[in-house]
């Protein structure tokens, strides 16, 4: 561990870790030792935690909501649910995606169509993403936050879905089945906005599918084959992709790519790498469930493996301190940190996160570290 930590991590637990755990590299085929299981961090005492899915009055969703994203400032959440009351104007039940702007206070509904999957929103907050169910297949509607209209409605030739957006919501990832012709199976995509065009950064003769992830300015794609089980990245800049990310259990299964493009975070046997793209060593967090990596590759949320203590923690991957997000059950998915670690979304049942949490539902909270 490094002798001198900011002031920041001041605040934060340290877990007993090895140093060959905390500072260390490892090569992404095989790591070189085993480490302490990460396990026992503390709810920061300069932290707080507030609802999210709420109206503007502030009172609680009448039903539950869940699947949330953040953008890298933290300012905008987007999240799914089928409460009746986080706008003026909803009446309706069902499944329906919200954005809140926590500057404003307030909560928009974003089109009126049921999503599929979590929704996904821009790094800049402009545009957000999601599946819907079309006649002839899945299709991923596009729409404008700052005025509520649909932008696009891609894949027409294609069932499409898991979408990923960049920072300016150019470019979108996707997964794509061709359902005119079966036999070309699963491809990896992406489309530009700007030009119309489809990139295809891997076709598949199955329909073994993961979500791919887009770095923020649209270079890198990371992306899993579902049957091999084996990860890679792909570059814009020249087409080139990868060898094969896998850990000991010679498999690995993709968890997140950080917005900068730096890291890429993958599952292997009980354990979750963080493999760096530009050195290709990976770090080894031992015993844990990667969840999502904040968008400059540095703090990594994860929920510990076994059944006592926290459900999600925060670590700080350069000086291996953790912060616990949630001491009670609860589940968050990617892009659920904001940049260097502010802010973390996550979803719950549990009715003491927040006081006066009477609905009995699911609700999507941020915790808020100082």
């Amino acid at each position: 561990m490094r002798g001198k930590i900011n002031r920041r991590t001041t605040r934060r637990v340290r877990v007993a870790l090895s140093a060959a755990v905390v500072a260390c590299a490892v090569t992404a085929v095989l790591p070189t030792a085993a480490s302490a299981d990460p396990a026992g961090a503390t709810v920061d005492a300069g932290s707080s935690v507030e609802r999210i899915s709420v109206a503007a009055d502030g009172t609680q969703g009448d039903d539950n909501s869940s699947g949330a994203s953040i953008t890298p400032d933290g300012r905008h959440v987007v999240f799914a649910s089928s409460a009746r009351n986080l706008t003026p104007d909803e009446t309706t039940g069902g499944d329906k995606v919200f954005v809140r702007d926590q500057g404003t206070g307030q909560t928009q509904r974003m089109g009126h169509l049921t999503p599929l999957e979590p929704p996904v929103i821009s790094g800049d907050g402009k545009y957000i993403a999601y599946p819907v169910q079309w006649m002839t297949g899945d299709r991923i509607r596009h729409y404008q936050v700052s005025t509520g209209r649909t932008i696009t409605g891609n894949c027409s030739l294609f069932t499409c879905n898991q979408p990923s957006l960049s920072t300016d919501g150019r470019y979108t990832a996707h997964n794509s089945i061709s359902y005119r012709q079966q036999t070309y199976g699963q491809r990896v995509q992406v489309e530009d906005s700007q030009t119309g065009t489809m990139a295809t950064v891997a076709t598949f003769d199955h329909t073994v599918q993961s979500r791919p992830f887009i770095s923020g300015d649209g270079r890198y794609v990371a992306y899993q084959n579902g049957k091999t089980k084996d990860v890679f990245v792909w570059d814009r800049t020249d087409g080139s992709t990868s060898a094969p990310l896998e850990g000991p259990a010679k498999e690995a299964t993709l968890v997140h790519l950080s917005d900068d493009g730096s890291k890429v975070v993958y599952l292997s046997g009980s354990d979750t790498y963080v493999h760096d793209v530009s050195t290709g060593t990976a770090q080894l967090v031992p015993n844990a469930k990667g969840v999502a990596i904040d968008p400059t590759g540095r703090h990594l949320l994860y929920a510990p493996n076994g059944t006592s203590g926290p459900s999600l923690v925060l670590r700080d991957l350069q000086t291996g301190a953790d912060e616990t997000v949630s001491d009670q059950p609860a589940t968050a998915g990617p892009d659920a940190v904001s940049a260097d670690g502010r802010d973390v979304t996550f979803h719950s049942t549990a009715d003491d996160i927040v006081p006066g949490d009477t609905n009995g539902k699911s609700d999507v909270f941020v915790r808020h570290f100082s």
